[in-house]
């Protein structure tokens, strides 16, 4: 016999998505529902192999939510694994600490959620004796490693630890509860159960295995790929295996499009629907979406720039036809060849261009624009405010961005029209 569960983290529930729901509403609704279908997938997958356990290890939810739809939402799934006889252990995450629903609900017994103090609850089932050993906290901030609250493994049984961590810390992940792997494995558990980082990492090691499983759903590009829940077998000599399943609905993917030698608007629509349909081909979750760059030197490159909503509206149609693939946007790197060496030249387009780019780099000018922005986004209700960035280096950032892409819309505005 073998003790077995699934193992997940970082769901984020109705995490908001602003920036993409600015975009495309209907694309914003499929990917704001996603995160719930992943975790339905996830109780799925439970009933279907019969496991013994949901393993979640922290950020069920996303922060200060106060929907009932979501504690109702919550409920029905947990009801559903309580009815199989699957017991579920969850720990808070740093967001879980801002939620009030995870404060509020009642879970029936088969539900084991781990206080602020390092807890232990026992399981038998396949023949083992499975200790959880968990920890929660309170507050949003744990800059203080949990490792030395958590107990000693208790002999005769197998041990499982989970916590939410930041490790040795991770781009794009704010530093949270820090211990290292390496004192993970000396510990003496037989399984550690990690969550906060979202990209699965397995942490090879004699000591244990130790698993951070990603998150179950991608929320934007910065998430692309496929996201999965892990599945782990606990044999009876302790050793342990594990899978992973896929649980993603909705997939982001960064698709490069390479446009060099195009030189009729049709064979840049062609080239797209090819890379979509590749790209399309390799998608194991239901949605596929797509930010697609196009890349490489064209004729066409000034008419790209100006027309890049009827190219933007030919792709999403190639999309849809493919059915159930999406466009989340689409940049333009495109240059028309030979362009360096034409803007050497005497044509007062270009000279026109580079006057525009030499004033993008006066700082005077940069200081009035930078004003500009800012009384804007003052002006903006909060939750709108960050489309510039979080901070000064951010604001420069997005400076340089505004400013080129103007630059190339009003160059590839004149160049077209005289062409035309």
């Amino acid at each position: 016999m073998a003790f077995r569960f699934f193992h997940t983290a970082d769901i984020h529930l109705d995490s908001p998505l602003r920036s993409l729901a600015l975009r495309n509403l209907d694309l914003a609704s499929l990917v704001g529902d996603a995160s719930r279908q992943a975790f339905t997938s996830i109780v799925d997958l439970c009933l279907e192999e019969r496991v013994d356990a949901l393993v979640i290890a922290g950020d069920l939810y996303d922060g200060d939510q106060t929907s009932m739809k979501t504690a109702r939402f919550v409920a029905t799934q947990i009801g559903r694994l309580h009815q199989a006889g699957i017991r579920v252990f969850k720990i808070r995450g740093n967001h879980d600490a801002l939620s009030r629903i995870s404060k509020q609900l009642v879970f029936p017994d088969t539900v084991t959620i781990f206080s602020g103090r390092a807890q232990s609850a026992l399981q038998t089932a396949g023949g083992l004796d499975v200790v959880f050993h968990g920890l929660s906290f309170a507050h949003p901030k744990a800059p203080e490693s949990l490792l030395p609250k958590y107990p000693v493994a208790r002999d005769g049984t197998v041990n499982v630890g989970i916590m939410h961590t930041s490790l040795a810390g991770s781009a794009g992940h704010d530093v949270y509860a820090p211990c290292s792997v390496a004192d993970l494995h000396n510990h003496g558990f037989d399984y550690w159960a990690l969550g906060h980082i979202h990209v699965r990492q397995v942490y090879p090691g004699a000591g244990a295995t130790v698993v951070m499983p990603g998150m179950p759903q991608g929320r934007d590009i910065n998430e692309a790929g496929e996201k999965s829940a892990t599945l782990v077998t606990i044999r009876d000599d302790r050793s342990v295996e594990i899978e992973e399943r896929l649980t993603s609905v909705a997939q982001f993917e960064r698709l490069s499009v390479d446009l060099t030698g195009t030189v009729e608007w049709p064979e840049i629509v062609t080239r797209i629907r090819v890379a979509l349909e590749q790209m399309r081909s390799t998608v194991r979750s239901r949605h596929a979406l797509a930010r697609v760059n196009l890349t490489g030197a064209s004729p066409l490159s000034w008419q790209l720039i100006r027309d890049k909503d009827l190219l933007l509206t030919e792709a999403q149609q190639a999309a849809e036809q493919l059915g159930d693939t999406w466009i989340e946007k689409l940049d333009l790197d495109v240059i028309s060849p030979g362009a360096e060496a034409v803007e050497d030249t005497a044509d007062p387009i270009y000279e026109l261009a580079a006057s525009m780019r030499s004033d993008a780099v006066s700082e005077a000018f940069r200081a009035e624009a930078r004003a500009f922005i800012q009384k804007t986004v003052a002006e903006l209700p909060a939750e709108g405010r960050d489309f510039a960035g979080k901070n000064e280096a951010d604001l420069d950032l997005f400076l340089d961005r505004a400013l080129a892409r103007g630059i190339d819309q009003v160059t590839a505005r004149l160049k077209v029209g005289i062409s035309s």
